[in-house]
């Protein structure tokens, strides 16, 4: 098993956790120096927050627990690929790294700005898709 796909299943525990409470199953861990410094998963129903996003926890976490709000020596891993309002705070965050699982082709920022990101923020996708897609898949198949 590769790093990316450690902390990958890592961040699957979180969409779990987000699937047992009824939210969109997207999960998120920060990492820094093989240590996690933030997680999160999606709050949005719970908190009635459209901003609590799986990757909004996780940045503000990281931001508290490092002490600062610049992540440009951390990866974030997320399950699902960020919108655009995330990728547009992990912009902000000047996050070093990007490591998500499922492409989102109806909301990912791929498809909306692909640029919106740092400029020296690395990008690494697919990562554990199919296992992070699946999730996703489940949860809307559910509520059909």
């Amino acid at each position: 098993m590769t790093e990316d796909e450690k902390y990958m299943h890592l961040a699957l525990e979180e969409a779990q956790k987000a699937f047992r409470q009824d939210e969109v199953p997207v999960g998120c861990v920060v990492v820094c120096n093989n240590r996690i410094v933030g997680r999160g998963h999606n709050l949005t129903e719970q908190l009635g927050d459209v901003t609590a996003h799986a990757e909004m926890q996780a940045l503000t976490a990281a931001a508290q627990t490092l002490g600062g709000k610049y992540l440009d020596e951390c990866t974030l891993y997320v399950t699902l690929e960020p919108c655009v309002m995330c990728a547009g705070a992990l912009n902000w965050a000047q996050l070093g790294r990007l490591v998500y699982g499922a492409d989102d082709p109806k909301r990912g920022f791929s498809r909306v700005q692909p640029a919106i990101l740092h400029p020296k923020t690395q990008v690494v996708k697919n990562v554990l898709a199919e296992e992070c897609g699946d999730l996703v898949r489940r949860f809307f198949l559910l509520k059909r």
